[in-house]
This record gives structure tokens, sequence and C-alpha cells, in this order.
């Protein structure tokens, strides 16, 4: 019986091969597009799922709020690990991870520059499941100087040689380090990524009892089962009973008065699994995802896959006058419903599945395309997990069922008598569905379409934006501290060269990785208020270097002494202090851990500039002046910056020959801060081509059958005289006016899913009208020429070969 079916089945397809050419090249991109995306789903809720403890391990966070602004930040103080271990029970481990910057590290003759180094608590390996090739996990930390090394790492300064025992040296560390473990490497769906795990021992500030300082990023392990929030319902009196006695030394108020102006601060707590997609916070080991992002692909997998399925049941309802005869046949012949109903199901079955090895061949094609614009490293191996393959095999089984269960339905439900008598018509109800679908594919196509088009406009905004610095002919020199003591010759020099405009040397940048120096401040006017801002220490020859608009007062001077305690102000936090920005008269005052007030005064207000993303408002910025070795920053001429960077490699080589030369310019740095916006736009720009072009194969294949169906009209009407002209418009408005309808239901649905998108930006674009007229114009004329191709060739057919009767 399966086997006659199965005949029947193929001859059927073959049959109509036209339309299942078309059915099978819709599904194969709907599908392909549905398993790259649910690869990319998939990776990113994998983080950090990798450990063995991964339920149990929560991240301990700092939130807070001082004079309304708020605070939220990854890391947080020393003493954090020990105190909750020891406070609470349910704690059965902590442990720290701090950044241990980029040091020189050597052995022999060999010298590297790292740029993934951590240094980390001794129990690290015992609560991330990172299994050491060589070493005890338990001891190889216990010791100050003691790293344990990434393989990869270790061979680049051992070769085949056992690393255990030998001796690095950190040049910037000022100490040597003995290798204690390999291990393979950090897995790639990690919130971090380190080759160098060094002993925190070695960091006298990790002993430190201060609770006014935020280096440390904390994690705790809790008992199977047991609800973290029971124990972040606690911490707030671990923060009165630490941070309250600190506090009030700092700033000469109590715990209980800072709250009562408004202000908080307090300890939270945030599962491990949660930190990839879910972390808003500032200071994070590496850039997340988006869970947004997640929600926002996999919907457009499902779409995808459920406008493939539609092309299907338009194509099968659309084409059941040419199935009609057949079923009232084979009715009158005593077959049953169910056995009809199966019949096309198994049709429907046998085509979703060789679209579905169209589709996986199509996926691992385009799957280093999709890697490259995703930035991620995905695979697709079959082979890899003994489910995949029969799992395939059964969602492909499941969506052919899907996709075929209204058609088998609506064909094996004919009429026998009405069919053969020559009175089947497919009825009212059907063209109303297979319009109603038409218009759904249309409208997530013009959805997509709209959500590219803003995407590039925000992005483009943020590129013209004036950001009150200049950003364009400035070279960044990141590692100007490894000139150590020739740094200001190096400086002198690059002076002298008539392409470079001027050199200011400070760590502080406006954009791409930074320095950041939080302090909490009070001012003369206020002196009990307590205000958090972000400091910037400059040489007088920052503001002109990068064209910070000074608005009223001075720039530092080394010809005023008395500058090492001045402070420059943004606009905003003169604001914020309730400062007139013309007044000059005021001072501020920051407390240092010990209780020791500085008082600097104020020389001047500079115009606001964005030294933070766009994604966030300006916020108070004082500048102080200090002689930085951080970075060099650059300003030059615009012509000749290929000379002038071998020019500035030479130099650099000559004072520093054994430190390597790096350099990136300030546009570049402002970019990649954009680099997830401007990845969201490559993928947008994908899948809106793709779900067009599967909404357009469908509207193909309907009109192919209403050209087959009106053959006769229109070689009648071609005898009377009408034009080529006027057979394409009978064929192609009842098509357009369908997406006509689309415009209008998703126009409003695209401007509320691009309006809350841009709600991510403090400064954004409003979304124009014009914007959905432009793509509403253009699904037009795509479905126009999408018809017309097929409305063309109809109305140029031979009349009398159309009126000819068979």
């Amino acid at each position: 019986m399966l086997q006659n079916y199965l005949k029947i089945a193929l001859r059927n397809l073959w049959r109509n091969k036209a339309f299942s050419a078309i059915n099978i090249l819709g599904l194969a991109i709907g599908l392909a597009t549905c398993l790259m995306i649910m690869l990319f789903v998939q990776n990113e809720l994998s983080y950090d799922r990798y450990n063995e403890k991964a339920d149990r391990i929560v991240r301990v966070v700092f939130r807070g709020s001082v004079q309304g602004q708020k605070m939220k930040e990854a890391n947080v103080m020393p003493p954090v690990a020990q105190t909750l271990q020891t406070e609470y029970p349910e704690v059965q481990a902590a442990t720290r991870i701090r950044e241990g910057g980029t040091p020189r590290i050597s052995y022999g003759d060999k010298s590297f520059k790292e740029s993934s180094v951590a240094l980390v608590d001794s129990n690290f390996f015992q609560v991330f499941t990172i299994p050491l090739l060589k070493g005890d996990a338990k001891t190889a930390l216990l010791q100050p100087y003691t790293v344990v090394l990434s393989q990869a790492t270790a061979r680049k300064y051992f070769g085949n040689a056992n690393p255990i025992g030998k001796v690095l040296n950190f040049k910037e560390w000022n100490h040597s380090c003995k290798v204690t473990g390999v291990f393979d490497k950090v897995p790639a769906n990690s919130h971090f990524h380190f080759d160098v795990f060094a002993a925190l021992a070695s960091d006298p500030e990790a002993r430190a009892s201060s609770w006014m300082t935020s280096n440390y990023f904390t994690y705790l392990v809790l008992p199977e089962g047991y609800d973290y929030k029971k124990l972040e319902a606690k911490l707030p009196q671990v923060v009165d009973k630490y941070l309250g006695p600190q506090l009030q030394k700092a700033v000469g108020m109590s715990f209980q008065q800072f709250r009562q102006k408004g202000n908080d601060l307090g300890l939270f707590l945030q599962p491990l699994t949660d930190i990839h997609l879910r972390s808003d916070f500032t200071g994070n080991l590496e850039a997340g995802g988006d869970v947004r992002y997640v929600y926002i692909f996999g919907s457009i997998a499902g779409f995808m896959l459920l406008i493939a399925c539609i092309n299907f049941m338009n194509l099968s309802t659309a084409g059941a006058s040419k199935r009609a005869r057949e079923v009232g046949v084979r009715k009158v012949l005593g077959s049953l419903q169910s056995q009809l109903i199966g019949q096309f199901l198994l049709e429907s079955v046998l085509l979703t599945l060789v679209s579905l090895v169209l589709a996986v061949v199509l996926v691992i094609m385009a799957l280093p395309v999709f890697n490259d614009l995703a930035q991620k490293q995905l695979t697709f191996d079959l082979m890899a997990t003994w489910w995949l393959l029969p799992g395939l095999v059964l969602f492909g089984v499941l969506i052919g069922v899907f996709a075929g269960s209204y058609p088998a339905f609506f064909l094996s439900s004919f009429n026998p008598v009405a069919v053969l008598n020559g009175k089947f018509t497919s009825g009212k109800g059907s063209l109303g569905l297979r319009s109603g679908l038409v218009v759904f594919q249309f409208c997530i196509s013009i959805i997509l379409m709209v959500s590219t088009l803003v995407v590039y406009q925000q992005l483009e905004y943020i590129q013209n934006k004036k950001l009150g610095y200049d950003k364009d002919h400035v070279l960044v020199l990141p590692e100007a501290h490894l000139l150590g003591k020739h740094a200001e010759a190096f400086r002198q020099q690059l002076l002298q060269d008539p392409r470079v405009v001027s050199v200011s040397t400070s760590g502080y940048l406006p954009a791409g990785p930074t320095y950041s120096n939080n302090f909490l401040v009070s001012t003369d006017s206020n002196p009990t208020q307590l205000l958090k801002v972000l400091r910037y220490e400059v040489d007088p020859q920052y503001l002109p270097t990068l064209g910070i608009q000074l608005l009223t007062g001075r720039n530092f001077s080394a010809r005023h002494s008395t500058d090492s305690t001045a402070v420059i102000l943004n606009e905003t936090a003169a604001k914020t202090f309730g400062w007139n920005k013309n007044d000059l008269s005021h001072t501020l005052s920051n407390s240092s851990n010990q209780g020791q007030k500085i008082t600097y005064r104020v020389i001047g207000v500079i115009k606001d500039f964005h030294f933070k993303s766009l994604h966030e408002p300006i916020t108070p910025l004082v500048m102080t002046l200090a002689h930085s070795s951080g970075a060099m920053i650059v300003k030059v001429k615009g012509s000749g910056l290929a000379d002038l960077v071998a020019s500035l490699k030479e130099q650099w080589t000559k004072f520093s020959p054994d430190e390597p030369f790096s350099y990136s310019f300030l546009d570049e740095r402002f970019m990649q801060t954009y680099e997830a916006e401007k990845r969201l736009g490559r993928i947008l720009y994908l899948f809106a081509g793709l779900t067009v072009l599967v909404a357009c194969l469908g509207l193909f294949g309907l009109a192919t059958f209403t050209a087959e169906q009106r053959t006769k009209e229109i070689g009648i009407r071609k005898v009377l005289g009408a034009s080529v002209t006027n057979i394409v418009s009978l064929l192609s408005k009842d098509f357009l006016k369908l997406v006509v309808v689309a415009n209008v239901v998703a126009w409003p649905l695209a401007w509320w899913v691009m309006h809350r998108w841009l709600q991510d930006f403090a400064y954004r674009i409003n979304v124009s009208w014009w914007v959905f007229v432009l793509v509403g114009v253009v699904a037009l004329l795509i479905a126009l020429m999408t018809v017309s191709v097929q409305a063309v060739r109809a109305a140029a057919a031979n009349p009398i070969k159309n009126l000819r009767v068979n």
C-alpha cells in the first residue's frame, strides 16, 4: 500500500514539476534560514552552560543611585567574596577575577605582549569547569607568583617542552611567575576568555579591606536548588555593616543620612547563565549579547518558515482544479477521504524532505558568510550529535504535515459528482484564504525592509552626529606607557613633524577602550551632598588636540603651579552641581579612602561632548591635570597618513626596540562601539532579502496559476483588441491590491517595532513617514515585476492556440 502511495506521490510531483520546484526552493530557503538562526539562538543560549555548576553560580554586582545618577557595575569591592562566604553558610564557595592588563611576558629570548591575562583566586578552577591538562586544579594557584597557561600560550613560549616549573618574567609587574598548570582553552561559549591565569595572591590589593573601590568580578557557588533571591534579600545587612562605616568616614554622614537624601548603594546577584544575554552593567569582562536580538532572530526564523509553508498552502489550494478530476475519479472508485488525505500528506512530506536536503546544503554553503556577518563561530555537523540527523528528519516530517494539512483536507473534501459534472469551483473561501496569506507574507517582508532602513539611518546618524570633539584625523597610540622615560622625548620628536598638528598624552579616550575613573565629590554649595562623577586625567594639550570647546575660563597650563588642584567641568557637571557655567568661583572636594579631603577649584567649563556611547546620555565629567602615559593622541593633517604611520613606527622602534608599535584611528574606535548594531543591520538586510525572495516565489507561482486559469479569457480579449499592457494590468491589479493592504497592516507594526528598538539610544532619529512610503513603493514594484514576468508571457501568447478546443 505504502509503495503504491509513494509511486503516485512521485508521479504527481513530477506532473506538477513547475509548482513543485517553486515549493521546494521556497521551503529550502525558509528551512535553511530557520536552521541558521536556530544555530545562532542555540549558541547564544548555551553561554556558560559548559560549567558543571552553572545553575548554582551567581555573580555579585553593584547597583545604586546617587543624586539620581544610576550606577550599575559588574565588579565589586575586594572583601565582598570573603565576607559573604563568612557571613552566610549557604555560600559554599566564592572566587574572584581581576583583569590583569596587557603585560609583556618573556622567557629567554621570547617576548610577547599578552592581552588576555587575569588574576584569579586559588579555587578558580574548582568553581569554573576548565580542566587542566597539566597540574593540579586545587593547588596550582595557591602560592603567589604562579600562573596557569592555555596550551597555545604554553607552546608559544616553550614549544613542545614541559612548561611545568618554568619561570616567566612579567615586565610591568616587576616579578616572575612559575608555571604550575596548563589548560586547553576557555570554551567559546564563556562570558570571559583568558589565556593566562595568575594567582590573585600575588596582588596586595586583593587583601584590601576597602569597600570604596570596585575592581573584582565576584562569583558565589550556592547549594543545588537554592533560590538566590533569598540570599540577595540579606545583602543590605552586609552593605550597612561594612560599607556604611567607611562611607561615613569618607563623606561625614551615616548610611541612613545618605539614603535619606535619595541615594542608595547595594549588592545584588545575577545568575551565571544570564550574564551573556542580560547584562546592562558597565565594566563587563567582555561585550555580551542581547536577549532582544535572540527574540528578534527567533521570530524571523519562525516567520520565514511560516512564509515558506504559506507558499505551499497557497500553491496547493490554487492548483486545486488540476487535482479536482483526480479526486473525483478516485472517490467514485472507492477511495476514502482518509486515504486521499494520507496521499496528499505523503506528497507534502516528500516535497519537504527534498527541501530539507537542499536546505542542509544551503546552510553548509552559507554558514561561513553568516558567521562573518554575526561574528560567531557556528558549526553545523550532522555527525556531531547522535540525535541531530533523526531530529532534522522528524522536523521535516512535522513541517510537511503542517504545510500540507490544509491542502490535504481541502482537496480530499471535493464532491465527486460536482467535480465530474464540471461544476467544481475552488470557492470564495479558498480565494480569501490565499489572499490573506499573500498579505501576511508581504506584511512580514515590509516590516523587515522598514527595520533594515531604520537601522541603517540610525547608524548613519551616529556616524555623522556632532560629538563635541574632532574624531577625524586623530591617531591613537594606545601603548605609550611602554616608552617609559622616553615618552616625552618621543612626543617632542612627533611635534617636529610638519604633518603632526598636536600631541596629547592621556589614557582617557572618548571612544573605544579607555581608562575609567569614577569618584565621589561634594561641592562648596552643598558640602553634605555626595555626587558621582567621571574623572579624566589630562594634560594641557588634550582639549586642543581633540578640538573640545572651552566655554568659560581657561585650559590647564604648566605656567600655573596650582593647577594640580584645579578642575575643568563639562556643562552637565556644572548643571548637576547647580552652578552657572559662567561662574568660576566654586570648589569641589574629593575624599580618599583614608578620609583625607582634597579641594579642587574650578578654572573652566567645556562644552558637552560625547565620551560614552550614544546609547547613554552625557553625564557629569571633571578633568584634572595629570601627565599620564597611558596613550598618545596625535592630531594629524589629512594627507600622507600611510607615510606618517611608517615614520611613527620607525621613530618608536628607535626609542623602544623591544616593544611592538600599535596604533588606531579615533573614528574607527568610535564606530567599533556600534559593531553590534552594524551586525544587526547586515543580518536584517540578508533576512529581509530572503523573505522578499520567498514571498516573490509564492507570488510568481500564483501568477503562473492565474495566467493558466485565464488562458481562454486572455485569448478572447486579445482577439477583441486588448493590448499586452491591458492584459498585464488585468492580471496584476488583484495582486497589487493585496500588497497595498499588506502595507497598510505592516506600517504601524513596523513603526512600533523600530520605535521600541530606538529607545535603547539616548540620541536617536525619528522614524520618518517617507521610510514607509519608500518601502511601500519598493514592495509594489517588486510585486509588479514578479507578476509581470508571467503576465507578459501570457499576454504575448498566440490567442489562436489558447482558444483551440482540446
